[in-house]
């Protein structure tokens, strides 16, 4: 399940972007790549992260493994090919997603010996501006700040109280 909880098309973002996303045991993302940068905050659940940082071989090859746990942060470096998976049977793997220049263009492959010439050009559900998809649960455009504040509060099980933010990071 992906929410968008800042993003360019329906919040105007520029720069950035910030996105939650829940894994279902056994489930993750394509095996992809494209031209931003990632940062991965994992609130719960356990995973891997596969990555392929060699854009030097004609495909991305036999990619590294990473564990992933409550509290780790990653990042996937621009045009990294990658995938990440909830390996764990029992509960989802559920992770704050940070991207740079959106909205990201994704380029999958069918598997990890796909030529980079073949990988397909995907665009993802929730950049598509002419719909707000109920089954990604896209946010709507905040009315203000402090309802993206409430929103991040909910999304994470606390009280907007609890969620301390310099006016100089707002």
């Amino acid at each position: 399940m992906h929410m968008t909880i800042a993003g360019a098309v329906h919040h105007g973002m520029k720069e950035m972007e910030v996105w939650m996303q829940t894994f279902a045991p056994n489930s993750g993302t394509p095996i992809h790549r494209h031209e931003c940068e990632e940062v991965f905050i994992t609130l719960k659940g356990h995973g891997t992260l596969y990555l392929s940082r060699s854009r030097e071989l004609d495909a991305p090859g036999e990619p590294e493994e990473f564990q992933i746990y409550p509290n780790a942060t990653f990042t996937i470096p621009v045009d990294s090919v990658h995938q990440v998976r909830n390996t764990n049977q029992g509960e989802d793997l559920q992770v704050v997603v940070t991207i740079s220049r959106p909205p990201m263009k994704s380029f999958i492959y069918k598997e990890w010996s796909t030529p980079h010439a073949e990988a397909v050009y995907e665009p993802r559900e929730w950049d598509k501006e002419d719909k707000l998809s109920s089954a990604s649960q896209q946010c709507k455009e905040p009315e203000a700040e402090d309802d993206v504040m409430a929103d991040i509060a909910k999304l994470l099980g606390r009280s907007i109280e609890d969620i301390v933010v310099s006016d100089e990071i707002r």
